[in-house]
């Protein structure tokens, strides 16, 4: 653990994400929030929690750069449906198609979690699993879901803290706020690791 400093570090989110930030807000009343601004292409062979862990960590060197005394947060999500890579839609035809193929299978997605403590230069980091098995989905309740949530920037074109875990069979995972973008257990943990005190 870092050598305790006068002045408590800053707490910065690497994000624009309404939905990170709406999370972190559950552990941290305060924090500064930055655009990253990383290429989120794909490498080549790169498997999905190996793209999230890469991005995550990205994301917060990007941020970290110039900052003293500041604990930088990041985090990327990849969804991974029958061994491919699901991007954000970006289209209601897109978010359509996506939910029709997803309709009574399993989809996974991995959230990493990548905390850098610039006082020491030291990065934690973590990466949840979670597996959502939906449930037969007609073609109706697909389009009312897309039309009632707009989900065209959510991986997996849905928002579970919303309508979308009415689409849902069941969701298996260890955190249930990874789903939505940022693995709220795991991070606590790692800010009490930094000395960060929580509850």
């Amino acid at each position: 653990m870092p050598t305790p400093s006068p002045t408590p570090p800053r707490l910065i989110l690497g994000s624009t994400s309404p939905y990170r930030a709406e999370l972190l807000r559950r552990l941290l009343p305060d924090f500064e929030q930055y655009a990253p601004g990383t290429d989120e292409t794909p490498l080549p062979g790169e498997t999905p929690p190996a793209r999230a862990l890469r991005l995550a960590i990205a994301k917060t060197e990007v941020v970290a750069a110039g900052q003293h005394n500041a604990l930088v947060i990041g985090s990327d999500q990849v969804a991974e449906f029958d061994g491919h890579m699901l991007d954000k839609p970006g289209s209601i035809e897109r978010a359509r198609a996506q939910l029709a193929a997803s309709s009574g299978r399993e989809v996974h997605f991995h959230t990493a979690l990548c905390l850098l403590d610039t006082r020491d230069g030291q990065r934690h980091t973590h990466v949840d699993h979670t597996r959502v098995r939906f449930r037969p989905l007609d073609a109706d309740e697909i389009a009312r879901y897309v039309e009632r949530e707009q989900p065209l920037d959510c991986a997996g074109s849905f928002k579970c803290e919303g309508l979308g875990i009415s689409l849902f069979e069941r969701v298996d995972n260890e955190d249930p706020s990874a789903l939505i973008g940022l693995p709220l257990i795991a991070l606590a943990r790692l800010l009490r690791q930094v000395g960060i005190a929580l509850p």
